[in-house]
C-alpha cells in the first residue's frame, strides 16, 4: 500500500499542474527544479516551465524535444534557439503581439507565408524559425565575429537593417533583444552539467 501511494504521488507530481484539480504534491516541480542535467531537452524544458507557468511539464518536454531536433538540423545551438523562442513568446503557440506577430516564433503573416509556415502550429513554427535563424547564422558567419548576434538582429529588425548598419543596428529594441536572449542562452546552458555543443559568447553592444 505504501509503495502504491508513493507511485501515485510521483505520477500526480509529474502531471502537475494539470489537471488543476488533481491532489498532487504541493510545490512538486520535478523538472523545473533540481541539480544540473545531462540532456539539453531537460534544461530547455526547465527554462520553459520557469518562464511560462501555463505550460505543463509534459508540454514543456515535448516542445523542448522539438527544439533540440530542429536546432540540430539547422546546425544551431539548441539552447540558442530555445532562448530566442522564450524571448519571442515564452513558448506560447497562441501569442499575438501588438504589431501582429503570430504564434510561438512570432512570425509576421507575410514572413510566415514566404517561409511556408503555419505560425499557429508550434512545431511547424519552431522548424521554420530554426531554418531562418540557421540561414542567418550561416550567411553572417564569414563576415562578423559573432554571427549569432547579427542573426538575432536580422530576426528582430530584418536583414535590411543589418545590411544598412553593417551589423547589429543601433535600435534600442534590437540591442535589448539580443542582450536578453544572450542572458537566457547562458542561463539555459547553466542548467546543464556538461558544456553545451555551442557555448554562448559574451556579446556586448557597441557603445
Amino acid at each position: 500500500m505504501a509503495i502504491a501511494n508513493v507511485d501515485r504521488a510521483v505520477n500526480t507530481a509529474l502531471s502537475w499542474p494539470a489537471p488543476s484539480a488533481v491532489d498532487a504534491l504541493f510545490g512538486a516541480r520535478l523538472i523545473m527544479d533540481g541539480p544540473k542535467v545531462d540532456a539539453p531537452e531537460i534544461a530547455i524544458a526547465r527554462a520553459i516551465l520557469r518562464t511560462n507557468p501555463q505550460i505543463t511539464a509534459a508540454g514543456a518536454l515535448e516542445l523542448a524535444g522539438a527544439t533540440v531536433v530542429d536546432a540540430r538540423q539547422a546546425h544551431l545551438s539548441p539552447e540558442f534557439l530555445a532562448a530566442t523562442i522564450l524571448q519571442e513568446s515564452a513558448y506560447d503557440p497562441r501569442a499575438i503581439s501588438s504589431a501582429g506577430a503570430l504564434g510561438i516564433a512570432q512570425f509576421m503573416p507575410g514572413t510566415a507565408d514566404d517561409a511556408g509556415v503555419d505560425p499557429f502550429d508550434p512545431f511547424d513554427a519552431l522548424a521554420g524559425a530554426s531554418r531562418m535563424l540557421g540561414g542567418y547564422v550561416r550567411a553572417y558567419g564569414g563576415e562578423y565575429s559573432d554571427p549569432h548576434a547579427v542573426a538575432l538582429a536580422a530576426y528582430n529588425a530584418g536583414p535590411g537593417a543589418v545590411a544598412s548598419y553593417h551589423g547589429v543596428p543601433p535600435y534600442r529594441e534590437t540591442l535589448d533583444y539580443v542582450s536578453v536572449i544572450y542572458e537566457r542562452w547562458a542561463r539555459i546552458d547553466g542548467y546543464e552539467r556538461h558544456p553545451a555543443e555551442f557555448p554562448p559568447l559574451q556579446w556586448k553592444p557597441r557603445p
